[in-house]
């Protein structure tokens, strides 16, 4: 396998490359991450099952989507592939630093810079994507309402239903949240679209942002998420403001918005996810 991962690597760049040092990394619940090293190189890699190429496809095509704004750093792409049995996603090793206050200052700026690009007009991406595991579909529309009420919400509880996991009617739900943001009228804005402590980390000269499921659609879904499992430093949001502040009532939006995510992890982890999930519904519906 780790052959087969170095001849790409050679191939790609144009490089003599052997693996001669792999190390096993922690952190990921969904993917088996190394530090790859040898010839003086060095690179980070992301293994699953030969099954989920898809997923590291889709990750790739939103690294280099992000890439294509100069003020933004992520990883670069090396390339992307599969094994006899595991498919993997290959990046360039980046090696963290402790966080600051400054990178966080750093952070929020770039954010509010790529939410202030709104090059696109509709809610959506050329394709579907996943969020952890699940997949994120994103079918172009034109209403945000509409884009985030059935193809967030909907999606996630007829994902949870399917598995016995019943939170009520869904049409009727989904309505409800479509009323909720009917009066939200956003601009399109590429998200990173999983914007948590987890997925960004710092380098001395600038933040890094990982790991994206990336979409075009409301900012403050980004803003929201940023607080929900350990939130942002105050820094970040004062200059994140200070560049784009947010609209009137996003206080309101932040915990529908937030619903998505813990949706997600109901799907994926179960546990006192559901739980949190369920009271999460109840609030907000009824």
């Amino acid at each position: 396998m780790w052959q087969i991962i170095a001849e790409q690597i050679s191939r790609e760049l144009d490089i003599e490359f052997q693996v001669e040092l792999k190390t096993t990394l922690s952190g990921s619940t969904v993917n088996v991450a190394h530090l790859i090293s040898g010839n003086g190189y060095q690179f980070f890699v992301k293994l699953n099952q030969r099954e989920r190429l898809e997923q590291f496809e889709n990750e790739q095509w939103s690294l280099q989507k992000l890439a294509q704004y100069p003020f933004l750093r992520v990883p670069k792409v090396i390339c992307c592939g599969q094994t006899l049995d595991k498919a993997f996603l290959v990046l360039e090793y980046l090696p963290m630093q402790a966080e600051s206050q400054q990178g966080w200052v750093q952070l929020g700026q770039q954010l509010a810079l790529l939410h202030k690009q709104h090059d696109q007009a509709m809610f959506g991406f050329d394709w579907d994507n996943q969020l952890g595991l699940t997949t994120q579909p994103n079918q172009w529309q034109s209403n945000w309402s509409s884009f985030f009420s059935e193809q967030r919400l909907g999606w996630q509880l007829q994902l949870l239903q399917e598995q016995g996991f019943g939170f009520g009617n869904i049409d009727t739900l989904v309505e409800q949240c479509r009323q909720k943001l009917a009066a939200h009228k956003p601009k399109p804005s590429l998200l990173h679209g999983d914007l948590w402590r987890g997925n960004v980390g710092f380098l001395p000269e600038s933040p890094v942002m990982f790991d994206p499921a990336c979409y075009f659609g409301d900012r403050e879904t980004d803003i929201a998420c940023s607080s929900l499992y350990g939130r942002f430093p105050e820094s970040f949001y004062q200059s994140y403001q200070q560049l784009y502040p947010l609209d009137e009532g996003f206080n309101e939006r932040k915990a529908l918005y937030n619903l998505y995510h813990v949706l997600n992890h109901a799907n994926l982890f179960r546990g006192s996810y559901l739980i949190q999930a369920q009271e999460l519904v109840k609030q907000l519906f009824h």
